[in-house]
């Protein structure tokens, strides 16, 4: 273990053992070794997480769009959000929520006759790119640079991990999809360069192993989980050392942290070991340490984006939540229809709102993000206020698949870059690329001219649209 001279600890502070590195949170004892208390975008980074739904929603239909399933009847501060509306359960946090309604994702679109019927499988590369990708099954793949990925490139080189790509359903199918389109369009929403996507992480224990094992082999992080309950052990006496020098709020600090970390450790094992105990798996073939509840694997990967905000291991993070053209079926939803033929409720007002009860479902996880991040403390400020949070979906009608008025909220205060409490409604025809050169703008990307397809800027504002 390192330190600063005096009482002062460096901000990339690791406490290390065998096959284990275990990086801290922001302590007293940094600020004056690594961090200032003044509030620039190098001495406070906003940390960014974008999180892609696919198959849109229910209230991107013409009927559920009259019901108000998605965007709210009122344009601005006054808005209401109905109990049938998708992001209900985010209502505690409305003060946080910026809801973008309205916009188009043309680039998801087909641009010539042999690309349609193709939508599913280029959708999830446009998200984060607006850009149309090159219909290929080959290697020759084009679309663009993801908007997670120029701000990794910008702001988060002086971390352990510029970025981090987690998802939920599989993406190691490999090869071609339907429509002569690869399934890498398919598998990742982040790109490095426009024919470079990343991988995304779908193994809870493969993302911990990444924020907390990257100190040894894989062969010594296999060895430590069978020799030791939880990864502390292996740096406990470094544990001590540290705290000896701490004054008695970094200690507790510490304490609690290490807590979380090792609760997040326990609750791995014991998927783990449900998964392997030979009793049949509601998701058969998936590694032993995804869960088989959407939910519970959903809380992980929450769990671990807000560890590595914490510890600055990463300010950045693209999450899939779902694959295009699933039919996953989430019964702790209440509804026993598979997630894509449920998308295709054909106008009928009765199967809409069985989509609207699995939206609903789906998108109700983000509550425990937001609440994790909000007690969550940051130096001064809690993680909620340091970040901005980009959910949205490339598709808007999923019925149609049709990428027109496609549903995009922020959360998050972006240090102080995001006001929240609004509803902002979209000129018809305005590209969603319009609302993210907007937004990198806010992250710090002042030099960024256009972004995908953006015609402009766009106000968020509440006197913004019509």
């Amino acid at each position: 273990m390192h330190f600063v001279t005096g009482r002062t600890v460096g901000r990339r502070t690791f406490l290390r053992g065998v096959g284990a590195t275990v990086a801290l949170p922001l302590l007293d004892a940094m600020v004056s070794a690594g961090r200032l208390r003044a509030g620039t975008r190098a001495e406070q980074p906003t940390r960014l997480i974008c999180i892609e739904e696919v198959h849109g929603v229910a209230g991107c239909n013409e009927w559920g769009a009259e019901q108000n399933l998605f965007a709210p009847a009122a344009v601005g501060r006054d808005f209401e959000l109905s109990d049938a509306n998708v992001l209900k359960a985010l209502e505690p946090w409305r003060d946080h929520m910026t809801i973008v309604s309205n916009t188009d994702v043309r680039m998801a679109e087909a641009f010539a006759a042999q690309e349609v019927g193709g939508d599913h499988f280029r959708s999830s590369a446009v998200f984060l790119t607006q850009s149309h990708p090159r219909q290929t099954q080959g290697s020759d793949l084009f679309c663009g640079t993801s908007l997670d990925q120029l701000h990794a490139k910008r702001f988060g080189q002086e971390t352990a991990l510029p970025s981090l790509q987690l998802c939920i359903e599989r993406t190691d199918k490999g090869g071609g999809c339907d429509y002569n389109y690869s399934c890498a369009y398919t598998d990742s929403i982040s790109w490095s360069s426009p024919t470079t996507p990343l991988p995304m992480i779908r193994n809870p224990r493969t993302a911990f192993d990444m924020l907390f094992g990257a100190g040894g082999s894989p062969e010594e992080r296999a060895r430590r989980r069978r020799t030791h309950g939880s990864i502390l052990d292996w740096v406990a006496e470094e544990v001590s050392g540290l705290k000896r020098q701490l004054g008695a709020v970094d200690r507790t600090r510490v304490d609690r942290y290490l807590d979380s970390v090792r609760e997040i450790e326990r609750r791995i094992a014991r998927v783990e070991a449900r998964n392997t105990s030979g009793e049949e798996r509601e998701l058969p073939g998936a590694p032993p340490g995804v869960p088989d509840s959407f939910s519970e694997h959903m809380r992980l990967m929450f769990d671990l984006q807000v560890l590595a905000f914490e510890t600055d291991a990463t300010r950045v993070v693209a999450f899939k939540t779902g694959r295009d053209a699933s039919n996953r079926t989430f019964p702790e939803s209440g509804s026993d229809r598979g997630f894509h033929p449920a998308s295709h409720h054909g106008g009928r007002e009765k199967a809409i709102m069985e989509f609207n009860r699995i939206c609903q479902y789906r998108t109700g996880q983000m509550a425990y993000l937001l609440k994790r991040l909000e007690e969550t403390m940051d130096g001064d400020a809690n993680l909620l206020d340091r970040s901005m949070i980009i959910w949205g979906s490339p598709m808007g009608d999923a019925n149609l698949h049709n990428h027109r008025r496609c549903p995009l909220v922020l959360m998050g205060g972006a240090n102080g870059q995001l006001d929240g409490g609004v509803h902002v409604r979209a000129e018809a025809g305005t590209p969603m690329a319009n609302v993210f050169t907007t937004l990198l703008h806010r992250l710090g990307h002042d030099d960024m001219e256009q972004f995908g397809d953006a015609t402009g800027e766009f106000s968020l504002d509440v006197t913004a649209g019509p």
